[in-house]
């Protein structure tokens, strides 16, 4: 698709016409989030019908209160009607990817979400930290002597991933190949014919390391999900490979994409990183404000199941509701002064994980887990930061993420 007729930036928003303004198309994207855009749609246009170039147009929500309130009334608004990415067939047939949990409505995602979330509990991300904080080092220990790095390249996509493959068990040989499959996932851009490709290498892949794990000497986390149970109902080999399948293409980019964004938030405001340094107690305020101004995830659909109405908009029953979450981070009626990067912020609201309901993000704990690691031991090691090259974006309306970085900075010590 073209770009934008009008790209929208500091001076253009004002003159863009709402009506043709159709967020599907990745021009709007080059940049990150169009804030200003967003900004303006909250004020004159918070309901809006996004118009798109195949006919299909949906509902744009950029308020947090109407994404909240669709995300904790799954009855009204489906995620296995439509799917939730902009189209149904996104990524791939809607068929296959109601197999995947985030794509399930109760009852069915209910009992599933208990036995994974019996296997996943914060006690079992906690056992990680150890684990999580040699690979950040280590990751930093090839920095040693360098005075120029991609935080992206080096830090940011390397340690969630390496973490997320010692979780499931995978080698970190394959390490290379998830990284390969999640770019292309994500990316957007890629052709529905080669993602449905690499969900299918994905699938075998998954299958095998499953059927491996096992039975086998050491406790795993296939293991656990074989022996979790919730009201006689078990998981079998596919639906767990399913569910590794989606944790390396969710779980990986959430936090990549997390610390990425707040570090270029926490180097282009110096008083908030030097304020983290000395007072490191203030790590998890700044998780909390880190999440909500680098949302991993620009938005989630829904289905409507009846008709209805969203912020005195009428809704009619099959038409598509997408929730602009990086839209409704930034929204002041959620939180003061949201335009502004504050880690002093006290429990500092955010919707990065979900406007609640029954799809809050099941990998919070471990991203929170991950982000802490990384802030205790990145900015620490890495003194007089600036930036000193593009900051490059991945051109996806879907995901919020960097995929360059570069920084200068002392040299690393050994």
């Amino acid at each position: 698709m073209s770009s934008p007729t009008v790209p929208p930036g500091h001076r253009e928003v004002a003159q863009l016409d709402l009506e043709s303004v159709d967020l599907t198309d990745l021009g709007y994207f080059e940049d990150g989030p169009p804030h200003e855009l967003f900004a303006r749609m909250r004020t004159e246009a918070p309901v809006r019908w996004n118009p798109s170039a195949d006919g299909v147009g949906f509902w744009s929500l950029t308020r947090a209160e109407d994404i909240i309130a669709v995300s904790r009334d799954p009855e009204t608004f489906s995620s296995e009607t439509g799917g939730v990415w902009a189209r149904p067939d996104t990524i791939a047939p809607l068929e296959f990817t109601r197999n995947l949990l985030m794509f399930k409505d109760a009852p069915e995602h209910t009992k599933y979400r208990k036995i994974i979330q019996r296997a996943f509990l914060p006690r079992t991300v906690t056992r990680l930290e150890d684990e999580i904080r040699d690979i950040v080092r280590g990751r930093l220990a090839t920095l040693a002597g360098k005075t120029e790095s991609d935080l992206v390249a080096e830090i940011a996509v390397p340690v969630p991933l390496t973490v997320i493959s010692r979780l499931l068990g995978s080698p970190d040989d394959d390490i290379d190949r998830l990284m390969q499959w999640t770019e292309q996932l994500g990316s957007g851009v890629t052709h529905n014919e080669d993602r449905t490709q690499v969900l299918g290498e994905m699938g075998q892949y998954f299958a095998e390391l499953v059927a491996r794990q096992r039975g086998g000497d050491r406790e795993t986390l296939a293991d656990a999900l074989f022996n979790a149970e919730v009201d006689g109902k078990t998981l079998n080999e596919i639906e767990i490979a399913l569910f590794f399948g989606i944790l390396v293409f969710a779980g990986n980019d959430t936090t990549r994409s997390t610390f990425a964004g707040g570090m270029q938030a926490l180097i282009e405001n110096p008083d908030q990183l030097d304020l983290l340094r000395r007072e490191p107690q203030r790590i998890p305020n700044a998780i909390e404000e880190i999440l909500r101004w680098a949302s991993p995830l620009n938005f989630f659909a829904r289905t409507a199941t009846r008709d209805t109405t969203i912020g005195g908009v009428d809704i009619a029953a099959g038409e598509r509701i997408i929730m602009w979450y990086t839209a409704g981070n930034r929204d002041s009626a959620m939180i003061p002064n949201a335009e502004v990067f504050d880690i002093t912020r006290d429990k500092p609201t955010h919707i990065a994980f979900g406007g609640g309901g029954p799809h809050f993000c099941l990998g919070a704990h471990l991203a929170r887990r991950e982000l802490t690691v990384l802030l205790e031991e990145v900015p620490p090691r890495l003194h007089d930061l600036a930036i000193n090259g593009p900051v490059t974006h991945l051109r996806s309306h879907w995901a919020n993420s960097l995929t360059s970085l570069p920084v200068s900075h002392r040299p690393v010590s050994g």
